[in-house]
This record gives C-alpha cells, sequence and structure tokens, in this order.
C-alpha cells in the first residue's frame, strides 16, 4: 500500500482563466472571456519563437541545415528538453522540430541565439514582431515561456498569433499536427497528440504549462471550408483544457457562417537589427498600454484532483504495458515539467522556474495515451522530494524526477479553507530507508522511461517505492527509493530473474 505523502498535493496557486474563439479565416471573435488580461503564457511562447524561426529560413537568414552550436546557457535550460550539450552542433531543422513538437526549452533557446546572437536580442525581435501583429499586450523576455518577471501575453494575443503562424507559414504549420519526428538525436512526441487524436479537425497549434499559468492550448481545427481558433488560458488539468477547447471549437464551428471570403492577415516584417535602445524590456512603448489588466497569481487553490485508494485485486502481470503507453506517459510527465514553478510561493522577480513538482493527478485518464479505464493498472505520479540530509539546496543540486506508481482515478475533493495540509515526500518511518539501483542511462530521458517500465511491471513488490533519477558524472542513475530492505531485496531478486541488473542500496 502507498503512502498517503505520496499523493498529497503540494501547495499550489490557481492560475486566472481567460479564453478566445475566432474564425480564422475572418479574425472575427466569436467569444472573448478576459480575453485582454495579461497573464502568464508558458509555452505558447514558442510560437513567436517559430514564428521567428519559419521567417528567418524565409528570409535566407539561416538555413535548416545550418549547424548550430548550442550554448552553454541553451544546455542548461530545464525541462521539458531535447537534451542537448554545451558545445554541441545540431541542424537547425532538428531545433525546430524539437521545439513545435517536444516544447523543448533547449531547443527554443538555441533557435533564439543562432539567429540573433543573444536571448535579449531575440527577445526584442520577438517583442517588435508581436507589436506588428497587432499583439498589444504582449510582452517577451525568453524565447521558451518559463516563468520570468514581465513576461505576460493574453488570449487574444495568443490567438492572432497562432492565426499568423497559419497563414503566414502554412509550408511549416503541418509540424504542429505530428504526433511524432526524429529530432536529430531523439524521437520526440508531440505534447498535444490527444487532443489532435480526439479532436475531428485538430491539426495544432501549442500546448503550455507552469504553475503560474496552469495548462494552456491554442487549438485550431479545419472542417470544411471552416477554420477555427481557440485559445484557453489556466486550465485546472490537461483533461479539464482539452475539454475546454473542445467546447470553445464547438462553439466557433457552429456559430461561424459556413460561407465566407479569406481574409488573411498581413505577414509581419522581419525585426531583425533592433538596436538595443529601441525596446526596453518590461518599460518601453512595446509593453501593454495603461488600459491594459495585469493580473497576479495568488490564493491557494480551493478544489484539487485527489486519486482514490488503489483497488483491490490488481495482479503483478503488467507485462502487456506497450512501449506507446510509456512513452506517452513520460511525455506527459515531462509537459508537466515544462518548468512549473512548484513552491507555491512567488519567485524571486526574473527568476526562472527551475521544475519539480508535478503532482498529476489527472494522469491515470488524462496523460496523454493513457487510459486507465480501459486496463492499464498503473498511472504516473510525480513529486518532489526535500533534498536528503547532506545534500546540496534545491536550487544547486541536479534536478530529480520522483515517480510514484499506482492504479488511480481522479476524483474532485474539497480542500480545507485553511492552513491545508501539505505532505511533500514519502515518511522515511517505519524502515523504509532502503532503495535499488535498475542501471545508470547516458540520459535522464533513457533513465526515466527505464523506471517506468520496470514499475509498470513490478507494479507488486515497487508499488511503496519512489522513481528517481540522480545525475551523476559520468551518466544517470535509476532508482527505486523508500522501501525497506525486505521489499529492495524482493525486488531486487524479481528483477535479476528477469535479466534486469538490480543491486540495493542505502543501509537502515
Amino acid at each position: 500500500m502507498l503512502a498517503a505523502g505520496a499523493f498529497a498535493p503540494s501547495q499550489a496557486r490557481s492560475a486566472p482563466f481567460a479564453a478566445m474563439v475566432m474564425d480564422a479565416r475572418t479574425g472575427e471573435v466569436i467569444f472573448a472571456r478576459n480575453a485582454d488580461t495579461r497573464l502568464h503564457p508558458a509555452s505558447l511562447t514558442k510560437m513567436m519563437t517559430l514564428y521567428i524561426a519559419f521567417q528567418a529560413v524565409e528570409r535566407g537568414e539561416i538555413g535548416l541545415d545550418t549547424m548550430v552550436t548550442i550554448t552553454s546557457a541553451a544546455a542548461n535550460e530545464p525541462p521539458s528538453r531535447l537534451g542537448l550539450r554545451s558545445g554541441q552542433q545540431i541542424a537547425f531543422r532538428y531545433l525546430i522540430r524539437a521545439a513545435a513538437i517536444r516544447s523543448a526549452n533547449d531547443a527554443a533557446h538555441a533557435i533564439g541565439v543562432a539567429i540573433s546572437g543573444s536571448e535579449d536580442a531575440f527577445a526584442r525581435r520577438m517583442n517588435a514582431t508581436a507589436q506588428a501583429m497587432g499583439m498589444r499586450n504582449t510582452t517577451f523576455v525568453n524565447m521558451h515561456g518559463l516563468t520570468a518577471d514581465g513576461h505576460m501575453s493574453t488570449a487574444h494575443d495568443m490567438t492572432i498569433l497562432g492565426r499568423h503562424v497559419i497563414y503566414d507559414f502554412p509550408q511549416y504549420y503541418n509540424l504542429f499536427s505530428r504526433r511524432s519526428a526524429d529530432a536529430g538525436i531523439a524521437q520526440v512526441l508531440n505534447t498535444n497528440r490527444r487532443f489532435l487524436d480526439a479532436y475531428d479537425g485538430a491539426d495544432g497549434i501549442k500546448t503550455g504549462y507552469t504553475n503560474a499559468a496552469g495548462y494552456n492550448l491554442v487549438a485550431s481545427a479545419q472542417r470544411g471550408q471552416e477554420r477555427i481558433i481557440a485559445t484557453v488560458f489556466g486550465g485546472t488539468s490537461v483533461a479539464d483544457r482539452n475539454r475546454r477547447a473542445a467546447e470553445f471549437l464547438d462553439m466557433g464551428f457552429s456559430r461561424a457562417p459556413g460561407q465566407v471570403a479569406v481574409n488573411a492577415p498581413q505577414p509581419a516584417p522581419a525585426m531583425d537589427d533592433i538596436p538595443a535602445g529601441a525596446v526596453v524590456l518590461g518599460q518601453s512603448v512595446l509593453n501593454a498600454p495603461p488600459a491594459a489588466r495585469t493580473v497576479r497569481v495568488s490564493g491557494l487553490v480551493t478544489r484539487s484532483l485527489r486519486p482514490v485508494a488503489r483497488p483491490a485485486g490488481i495482479g503483478p502481470d503488467l507485462d502487456g504495458v506497450s512501449d506507446d503507453m510509456i512513452a506517452d506517459a513520460l511525455a506527459q510527465a515531462l509537459e508537466q515539467a515544462d518548468a512549473g514553478d512548484t513552491t507555491g510561493a512567488a519567485a524571486p522577480p526574473g527568476a526562472p522556474d527551475t521544475g519539480g513538482t508535478m503532482t498529476i493527478a489527472e494522469a491515470a485518464a488524462g496523460a496523454e495515451g493513457l487510459d486507465v479505464a480501459g486496463g492499464l493498472d498503473d498511472a504516473v505520479l510525480l513529486a518532489a522530494a526535500p533534498p536528503p540530509e547532506g545534500m546540496p539546496a534545491p536550487e544547486t543540486r541536479p534536478r530529480e524526477i520522483i515517480m510514484t506508481s499506482a492504479a488511480i482515478a481522479p476524483a474532485e475533493v474539497p480542500l480545507p479553507e485553511a492552513a491545508p495540509e501539505v505532505v511533500t515526500r514519502l515518511s522515511t518511518s517505519g524502515g523504509h530507508h532502503w532503495g535499488i539501483n535498475v542501471g545508470r542511462f547516458n540520459s535522464r530521458y533513457d533513465a526515466e522511461r527505464h523506471l517506468l517500465t520496470v514499475a509498470l511491471n513490478e507494479a507488486a513488490v515497487l508499488s511503496g517505492g519512489l522513481r528517481r533519477v540522480v545525475q551523476r558524472p559520468n551518466g544517470f542513475d535509476a532508482n527505486f527509493m523508500g522501501l525497506t530492505r525486505e521489499g529492495a531485496d524482493l525486488a531486487c531478486r524479481r528483477l535479476q530473474a528477469r535479466g534486469t541488473t538490480c543491486f540495493m542500496i542505502g543501509t537502515e
């Protein structure tokens, strides 16, 4: 049985909700709610990064096959990542694919530096391009959308940007509907493929998630001659975001005329070589006008998704779990790691999100490709644990992703009005001081994938363990922690019998 701490939600902030529905053919607004309220866009930001990348390729500023050298700053961006290394060279086309499909922050950073030479210069170009499009209430300070002071946009502006991506670069737009793609060093999965598969006519565009933003999506769908764009800011989960987007698209198709002349937007002019003094980020004419309203996220959530207890009678035999299920669960987990601010407290001004807690209570029903009701008995939950005694503080230690396996179904549970209890790690009482190591891998992704595979196949003996990836100088260790000595010994014997490397770690 899993300890309660493995499932307790961490302290969180509710992100304000905003939405817009637009007839893409004419730009006519069909529905708007808080659409001009400045909020955190999260990875919707990457639509602008990609728009400028397409623009730069078309103008001959850079080629799709140009080899880009990765800077240390790009390589050190927090997840979601492609896994780029400092000094590595990679074709520009692969960076585009990783940013568009995988929502990779390291790839987005590399794109901006390759085009403009620095993050600041690229942000100036992003802001100037936004203004040329009529995005009056948007200010960008980075290429990827990790939460930063002053990095804000609106549902209205992101809908405008999505429309430009569709009509200004139709030759590249199909990229956003691909379920997967070769990104040079890895095959990447689309963070939006669940919605693409579920909604008739959906063909893009971009997802986004941070704690400050909630679950964001700019979605577009075409049915016959009609094309609708729906933008959602502040969804409470992947499932909630997708449901709302589907409802808004349905509204658009029901209200939009069947036949109308297409009035495509005028492409934004290239805004290269902008002097540094021309745009002062956060304080210039490119900022929102005085009438714009900025909303800061504050206050605790009053309701939260919390999993119910494990049902009885679940057997340990999960050998039928497919690679697609494992890859889908990883993709969903890594989308939530898109740079979530996990503490529930405001970050210092200008500080980016660095990843951490990702309690995915909707994983069983909302994770990309997972369907617990269809028979999969284990889904992925992630929780951040404070560093063990003697380890460096979270901001200096390697980022760890800790996963706990359980068969769950999401259920809304009211939280207390005041002083909600927050449990952030599994108790080490009762002799759960042991762990097992199941291998060392070249990348964090490979380690996470192996941990998930092992956990799904050995759910009976590892149900109380925490999956932990620990970065070492020569690789990434895949560990299960929080086990008893007997449990660790039994797990290793079972794994070794299956031909899986395993040894016990820790002492009582």
